[in-house]
């Protein structure tokens, strides 16, 4: 079913763009195009393009909407990196009550590539 509303509404997608692209421009884009009355005098009538392109608007913004609520119902409670694979850093305080061992000074080696680098533990 989401297969088949994504594909009604990449239709209604192209449908939109080449219906705008037919209509008539009113002159105001771009600072070109005819003068006089325009966009700005009273309610132009509505022409048969212009209510096509209200038809396509509506029924791509429910096709949206449609598509948005399958992708909430499809998604799942975790994150990316739970579907990855990727472990989790240890908690301050384990489920066991150990706390996580934190090297001493004593045990890091001085850095060897100068003053900015990083202690690298000891391998004994």
């Amino acid at each position: 079913m989401e297969n088949v509303i994504l594909i009604v509404h990449l239709l209604l997608a192209l449908g939109l763009i080449a219906v705008v692209l037919m209509q008539r421009s009113e002159g105001g884009g771009l600072g070109m195009g005819s003068g006089g009355g325009g966009v700005m005098s009273g309610r132009a009538a509505a022409t048969a393009l212009g209510k096509v392109t209200w038809g396509l608007a509506a029924a791509f913004i429910c096709t949206s909407i449609a598509l948005t609520i399958f992708a909430a119902q499809n998604s799942s409670g975790s994150s990316v990196i739970d579907r990855l694979g990727v472990p989790a850093p240890a908690a301050e305080g384990s489920a066991d009550g150990a706390t996580p061992s934190v090297p001493s000074g004593s045990d890091l080696l001085p850095p060897s590539q100068g003053d900015n680098a990083p202690l690298v533990p000891r391998a004994d």
